[in-house]
């Protein structure tokens, strides 16, 4: 039986992820700053489920948690980076200790999962890194340029160690949705929300990792996988338009009504 660990996982895309694989007969590890919360899914998921406290921009607690699961689990199979924040509006108009946030919890919470997770992903008898990018990270995106910017290192985090990792047999892949119907992008102040719409929910993300995880003979899989077809029109098309292009294409969907 294998299992999974889960950073931000006591809502939103986190707890969609935790509830499906669980349904697939995984243990699953639900770790968010948020005890409660996290307690109380994996009250009502059962026996499989386990929960605690993770602050993922503290490396000691990543340590910490990861030790107890993995007593608890047997293993750890696939670490799902999933925790991050989002600070929308203008650049200048959002406080700077905003966008340190976001790099903190975004850039810093995702290095520290891989690095803490490496030794027990290395004994594993099968293992996986999801890390949760963005269609945000196709294009630098005007009023989420922290966001934006977070996005593009979890990017190159996940390409940088799935060549890196290839000699212990760990794939480290990335997921990179549009907007999602949860509670970070309620009351979002950016002009390509009012454009594009929120059309993909948490269990389609989830679904993909699913995916993701059992394609094990996943050679050919590619490092980054966009989740719904906006997704996987702008991505495909942003690899073969010149950069005008990109850029004026941005400026358009970024256009406030």
């Amino acid at each position: 039986m294998y299992s999974i660990f889960i950073s931000g996982a006591a809502q939103g895309i986190g707890a969609a992820i935790a509830t499906l694989f669980y349904q697939q007969g995984y243990k699953v590890g639900i770790y968010d700053i948020n005890t409660a919360q996290a307690e109380q899914l994996a009250q009502q998921l059962g026996p499989r489920a386990k929960a605690g406290r993770l602050d993922v921009t503290d490396y000691a607690q990543w340590q910490q948690t990861l030790e107890e699961f993995q007593a608890w689990a047997g293993e750890i199979n696939i670490l799902v980076n999933n925790a991050g924040i989002l600070y929308s509006g203008a650049f200048e108009q959002t406080d700077i200790a905003a966008h340190h946030r976001t790099i903190d919890i975004n850039v810093k919470g995702v290095l520290n999962g891989c690095h803490a997770a490496l030794p027990y992903l290395r004994k594993a008898s099968f293992a996986r890194v999801i890390n949760l990018s963005s269609a945000s990270a196709i294009y630098g995106q005007p009023d989420l340029v922290s966001y934006s910017a977070s996005k593009f290192a979890v990017r190159g985090i996940s390409e940088g160690l799935d060549i890196e990792w290839k000699k212990y047999a760990i794939r480290v892949l990335d997921v990179m949705p549009l907007f999602v119907q949860t509670a970070m992008v309620k009351d979002m102040d950016a002009g390509s929300i009012q454009n594009m719409g929120v059309h993909l929910t948490a269990e389609n993300v989830a679904q993909q990792i699913l995916q993701l995880v059992e394609a094990k003979d996943s050679v050919f899989t590619p490092t980054h996988q966009p989740v719904g077809l906006k997704t996987k029109v702008m991505f495909h098309l942003s690899k073969v338009s010149p950069q005008f292009v990109n850029r004026l294409s941005t400026m358009f969907l970024a256009k406030r009504k």
